[in-house]
């Protein structure tokens, strides 16, 4: 079941160390690991396909590193917002 939000997912690219739990625990398959070296010369995890995120926070309860923060996105009908 597709979720009705959508979410952005920050990587703190220089806290991870790539070990991937979050990739295993991802079920969409979310994360990938970095071809890219941080500044202490591990691959960090990437959200490369964030579009399919369902905010289940399986891969921010699983980092050892605190590395991932989730942020539902919020869309506002203009209409209805007066500025």
């Amino acid at each position: 079941m597709a979720s009705k939000y959508s979410f952005i997912i920050k990587v703190d690219e220089e806290k991870c160390k790539g070990c991937g739990l979050c990739i295993g625990f991802c079920p969409q398959g979310v994360l990938v690991i970095s071809p890219r070296r941080n500044s202490k010369g591990y691959h960090p995890v990437e959200a490369r396909f964030q579009e399919k995120c369902t905010g289940c926070l399986n891969c921010i309860t699983i980092c050892p590193d605190v590395a991932i923060t989730i942020y539902r996105k919020i869309s506002l009908d203009r209409e209805k917002v007066k500025v």
